[in-house]
């Protein structure tokens, strides 16, 4: 007859002694990379969770942290702990998330990693009209590159990631959300300016305003332009579609968007540019909803999913490595 496993007394006293908030502190250390922005967030003195995490590392008698004047770095120890705190705190919200359908109404906060492309296009009229209907439910929203939402969805630091998913990423889940078109922005009266429609490669004689690097967006222009055995003549980087837009409106090149989040700007500088949808196949994209498993999610977080997914979504689609 099988037994319960017996947990000897250093193991006993060693869970006793961790302590959760302690934890959660540790985690938003980690994430913001530093004690005082962590202090901030939290809503507590930063002399308190430098305490905190003190004790924490007394406890466990190992160095968690290199301290240092920018903020803080982990330590290899402070890594494996990362990884198992957000675990275990996710294991918690799961648990509280399934017993909040016994209370009255949905209640919790969801944790949201979004590209700039989602955010910029359709999240402002979704999550305000999920808000006015729920609003017991915090939304916590963070704009990230598409690569850096499936990351942070792979390893707990967000319940839900929105964002064009990379190929060769790890094994998740992801249900359909939005689809957009990217287009070729340029100013009133350039010779690009009047096509109903244009070639990627048409755009490779000028000077390119561009996004991040790592954005979904340059990826694809770049793989388009080798392609064809070209290059991006790249000009100036950007971190914003604001930003590209003031650019060209000031002679510094061109630039792709996706073709709604430029209309939603024609204000101001906008009526001064011109956005020429690009034919090319990767230039129409799929924005997704991501998650580890979506049955899975808090009840919070389903509730939200529920609102945002296509009417026409199917099962969850597994993403393979």
């Amino acid at each position: 007859m099988s037994s319960a496993p017996v947990l000897h007394a250093s193991e006993r006293s060693f869970a006793r002694r961790i302590d959760l908030t302690s934890l959660q502190l540790f985690v938003a250390v980690c994430e913001l990379g530093s004690i005082g922005r962590a202090a901030e967030r939290e809503f507590i003195a930063a002399s308190a969770i430098s305490k905190r995490l003190s004790d924490l590392e007394a406890t466990l008698g190992i160095a968690l942290l290199y301290r240092h004047a920018r903020g803080v770095d982990l330590t290899p120890a402070g890594e494996s702990l990362l990884h198992h705190a957000r675990s275990m705190l996710y294991s918690l919200e799961k648990m509280q998330g399934e017993l909040s359908e016994y209370a009255d109404g949905v209640r919790g906060h969801v944790r949201v990693h979004a590209n700039i492309s989602a955010i910029v296009q359709f999240l402002p009229e979704d999550l305000g009209a999920f808000t006015r209907g729920h609003e017991a439910i915090k939304i916590d929203l963070e704009e990230h590159l598409s690569s850096e939402v499936v990351r942070a969805v792979h390893e707990g630091a967000a319940d839900l990631g929105i964002c064009h998913v990379p190929d060769g990423t790890d094994a998740l889940q992801t249900l359909p959300y939005r689809n957009d078109r990217l287009a070729l922005i340029v100013p009133l009266g350039h010779p690009l300016a009047a096509a109903p429609q244009l070639d990627f490669i048409d755009s490779l004689d000028f000077d390119h305003v561009g996004l991040h690097t790592n954005s979904s967006i340059y990826v694809a222009m770049h793989q388009a332009a080798l392609a064809a055995g070209r290059s991006v003549r790249l000009r100036i980087h950007v971190t914003g579609l604001d930003a590209m837009c003031r650019m060209i409106d000031n002679g510094l090149g061109i630039g792709v968007m996706p073709q709604q989040a430029f209309e939603l700007m024609r204000g101001g500088i906008g009526q001064r540019l011109a956005g020429v949808p690009l034919a090319d196949a990767w230039a129409h994209r799929e924005i997704r909803l991501v998650a580890r498993d979506f049955s899975t999610l808090p009840v919070a977080a389903r509730t939200l999913v529920n609102h945002l997914r296509a009417p026409d979504a199917a099962a969850p689609e597994a993403l393979a490595a």
